[in-house]
């Protein structure tokens, strides 16, 4: 029997994911059948499916009650990568908190709800760290929108753009702007079934005081790289961390703080690029695995 696979976008993403073609012909190659198919679109039937990989649903935030309520019709009829409870956790950064008091090295952050007030979270920030620059982002959110960069001294300005998201009913987060990215970027390592995969270099994606992106996501400057041993360390700790032993999928971002050691920035197991173009062999390594959690042989 030839398995089924969705390859989940969105139709604002179709044409953007380039994970989409060598995924899409690693499965082929394997005796699967890839479907491209955008999440809301109501004429899918689900059901006749024996996959559904969550790839590039990039949208998903601006309509959130409906993307959880499409998620959970999807896996009680087929086979969800990552699984629900995986995708619930991992698309809200408030699991940046836990993973904190769990001894994960993760970027300092600090929350703001909805119907609290920023100026105390943000003195509190400043007061305890000698940052020059603050970034404020919602904590669920999608490409870098809606985050910006903001000099430490423009308390205003910081407060009014946390201000309008708490007044739409998004926590915010607020962040020290870690300065070494603007010299070495940002590495992402990519962990296919629970084994690291390769690794990518990103540039910084908040130019100084620019404003939010309007785009689906920020561009990017990517390139390979070879992660560094205390980079694939502390990768180790955060995939422990998690209560989940093995997963399909997962990408963790790192940045370097003042003193060198890698933190995490975001650890992404619901609709990540992998960048397995980047990666000779990941893409069939990706649907080797896949299929064999599906009984493949």
């Amino acid at each position: 029997m030839t398995l089924r696979i969705a390859l989940v976008t969105a139709p604002a993403a179709r044409g953007l994911d380039e994970d989409m073609a060598p995924l899409g012909a690693a499965l082929e190659a394997a005796g699967a059948r890839a479907e491209i198919t955008d999440w809301d679109d109501p004429a899918i039937d689900w059901a006749r499916l024996d996959a559904v990989v969550l790839r590039s649903a990039w949208d998903y935030h601006e309509r959130l009650p409906h993307f959880f309520a499409w998620l959970e019709r999807v896996a009680r009829v087929s086979r969800l990568f990552n699984p629900l409870e995986v995708v619930r956790w991992s698309l809200d950064k408030h699991y940046l908190g836990e993973l904190t008091r769990a001894g994960a090295p993760v970027v300092p952050t600090r929350y703001v709800e909805p119907g609290a007030a920023a100026a105390a979270v943000l003195d509190e920030l400043l007061a305890r760290d000698s940052c020059r620059e603050i970034v404020v982002k919602p904590a669920i959110g999608a490409g870098s929108r809606d985050a910006r960069r903001h000099a430490r001294a423009d308390r205003e300005e910081i407060l009014d753009h946390a201000g309008a998201l708490l007044a739409a009913r998004r926590s915010v987060m607020l962040q020290p702007y870690l300065e070494r990215v603007d010299r070495d970027g940002e590495t992402a390592l990519m962990y296919l079934d629970g084994r690291f995969s390769h690794a990518i270099r990103k540039g910084a994606l908040l130019p100084s005081g620019a404003p939010s992106t309007a785009g689906l996501f920020a561009p990017e400057t990517i390139e390979p790289r070879t992660p560094g041993a205390d980079e694939l360390a502390a990768a180790e700790r955060i995939l422990a961390a998690l209560p989940w032993p093995s997963l399909l999928y997962a990408r963790i971002d790192l940045l370097r703080d003042p003193a060198g050691a890698p933190r995490l920035l975001e650890l992404e197991l619901a609709e990540p690029s992998l960048f397995l173009s980047y990666a000779p062999g990941s893409a069939q390594r990706f649907a080797a695995a896949l299929l064999a959690r599906l009984g493949a042989r």
